[in-house]
């Protein structure tokens, strides 16, 4: 089945705030986004960064049906020196009422994990600034009804689909959150409704011995883990082999990828990873 295209959008920026020293909150706002739904806490986007600066040129939708496959390959069609950079976000917030798009951006000043378009953009964006944005559209599958406990782990790329799935959180859930950042200045106050137990993880510790370590409340496990693609897997493996999760009961997703770009090919890993993920959710065959 072929995926239609989600809606495209040029948002202006109407807010700029430092959540933290190496996270900034950008606030962006356009009247197509009035009215619009949040599809779920961990909803993804496709952020465009104009090479030039200016305003990004991004191919329409395809006229021929092919829906996200036929939009890539015009996307790819447009000459190296004019095609916008394409990065994936969480959507920290939706505001339908005002018509504003909150993203929250985590700043990488040696540009060890990306390629550097988006985290100098947030870096230097001012009032008025404009990106493309494609979506939003679910990142990951929904948790089996049912389920009473929700542990959320990840590293500091995830803390804002974290901070918006604790948020969203019915009263009578019970959550641990781990999460990996460099140090005390990076954690945030989070809220929930549920009954959460947060754990900050700062590095040189890591979020799979994180993970290891935490005792989970009794009762049937939903997981969430996202952040750095091999961290993400250890943490799955550990969950499934070691814990006894049920493969469905652990939504997983690699953010990034160590010593790699979203521009660079996908690595036979990753192939394997979208895959089990497709199997897990039961969206194969």
């Amino acid at each position: 089945m072929t995926q239609p295209l989600p809606p495209y959008t040029i948002g202006r920026v109407v807010g700029v705030e430092p959540l933290t020293p190496r996270m900034r909150r950008i606030t962006c706002a356009s009247d197509r986004w009035r009215g619009a739904r949040s599809i779920a806490p961990d909803q993804q986007v496709k952020l465009f960064f104009a090479r030039d600066g200016g305003t990004p040129e991004v191919p329409a939708a395809p006229e021929d049906g092919s829906g996200i496959g036929g939009w890539y390959a015009r996307y790819l069609a447009v000459p190296e020196e004019r095609r916008p950079w394409m990065r994936s976000y969480t959507v920290r917030a939706l505001d339908p009422d005002a018509g504003r798009m909150v993203i929250d951006f985590v700043l990488h000043g040696d540009g060890s994990h990306d390629s550097g378009p988006a985290s100098r953009w947030a870096a230097r964006a001012a009032i008025g600034d404009v990106l493309g944005v494609l979506g939003p559209a679910v990142a990951g599958y929904r948790s089996p009804s049912g389920q009473a406990v929700r542990l959320l782990a990840g590293d500091e790329t995830a803390l804002p689909a974290i901070a918006a799935t604790l948020e969203a959180l019915p009263p009578d859930v019970r959550a641990v959150a781990v999460i990996e950042v460099a140090d005390a200045a990076e954690q945030q106050e989070l809220s929930s409704p549920a009954e959460v137990e947060v754990h900050w993880v700062h590095r040189p510790a890591s979020l799979i011995d994180a993970v290891r370590s935490v005792r989970l409340p009794a009762g049937e496990v939903f997981a969430w883990v996202a952040g750095e693609a091999s961290a993400v897997r250890a943490v799955r493996r550990h969950l499934v082999g070691e814990r006894g999760l049920d493969k469905r009961a652990v939504a997983f997703t690699g953010y990034w990828r160590r010593d790699l770009t979203q521009d660079d090919a996908p690595t036979e890993q990753d192939v394997a990873d979208a895959t089990e993920q497709m199997e897990a959710a039961g969206t194969t065959g």
